[in-house]
């Protein structure tokens, strides 16, 4: 067993598992503290890097697209005192870290995990019942319902409908955007049928975060949202499908490069009539693409 103690945290890699406990000191993020410890397993790792600075150096854990919802809801956007993949190492715990990566790296390729996506969620998201309370609103999350609530300082239009509950059933995506420069932030949640194009501040699907610091919280109800939804390689063959079948191969078994290019077109125009969207024209594209 490797294990390394730091102000930070501690890390402990079994062979089979790693589990990072945050540290208790001040400089320990809010949200790292409210998820607590974590356990990834091996198989859930593409990486593991160890940087030396003049102080101190880092641990950083490089996990398997797809494999964890939080960096899914997150889009890798989390600050790095947030990150829960990175281990700050004092100068005098250089050695200790340098074998730590080795061991983790000797169990990798043992166990010839690849580093390639992975087809469903490999660690299992934030524990619920979740609730925070940050920018304009409260987001509470049972693993069933989403509920949001507003407070004072919540734009007048968007309080005027009330409190709001959704249903897993109700979603197609969940994302968090932190605050940067001048740019709020926000959680947003896409509901079926029921597209928007309003800004955070007015959409009564999303709470709009100020850059204060309990903002990072919500992206653990993305999380243990994104969690519950179907996972993104899933989808995406769901789509494919789908889109295959409104572009169905040429009457006759006929599939040779004319019959192609007219489908393109065809999709062409169904794009610019607003009929597809940019990401079904894409991937309705791609799939005609490959029999070219």
């Amino acid at each position: 067993m490797a294990e390394i103690i730091q102000k930070d945290g501690t890390w402990t890699f079994d062979g089979d598992a790693l589990r990072l406990t945050p540290g208790r000191d001040k400089n320990v993020s809010l949200l790292r503290k409210t998820l607590g410890e974590l356990v990834v397993p091996l198989g859930a790792l593409a990486g593991i890097s160890f940087e030396q600075g003049r102080k101190s150096g880092r641990l950083r854990l490089r996990l398997r697209d797809g494999a964890d919802p939080l960096l899914h809801a997150t889009g890798g956007r989390l600050a790095e005192p947030h990150d829960p993949y990175q281990l700050t190492v004092e100068s005098d715990r250089y050695g200790v870290a340098e074998y730590f990566t080795d061991e983790v790296r000797n169990a990798l390729l043992l166990d010839e995990v690849p580093s390639d996506p992975v087809s469903e969620y490999l660690l299992p998201g934030p524990a619920v019942p979740l609730s925070v309370s940050a920018g304009d609103g409260t987001a509470s999350f049972d693993g069933e319902r989403i509920r949001l609530e507003w407070n004072w300082k919540t734009e007048d239009a968007k309080a005027a409908a009330g409190t709001r509950t959704l249903t897993m059933s109700d979603l197609t995506a969940v994302e968090w955007h932190p605050s940067a420069g001048l740019e709020n932030g926000y959680l947003r949640f896409t509901v079926k049928n029921a597209p928007t194009k309003a800004p955070p501040k007015y959409d009564p699907n999303s709470v709009e975060l100020w850059g204060f610091k309990k903002d990072p919280l919500m992206a653990l109800v993305a999380a243990a949202v994104q969690a519950r939804l179907p996972h993104p390689a899933a989808a995406a063959a769901t789509d494919v499908r789908q889109l295959e079948a409104v572009t169905p191969a040429p009457p006759g078994g006929e599939d040779d490069h004319d019959a192609l290019l007219r489908r393109l077109r065809e999709l062409g125009e169904l794009h610019r009539s607003g009929v597809l969207t940019d990401e079904e024209f894409t991937l309705a594209k791609q799939a005609i693409l490959k029999r070219m």
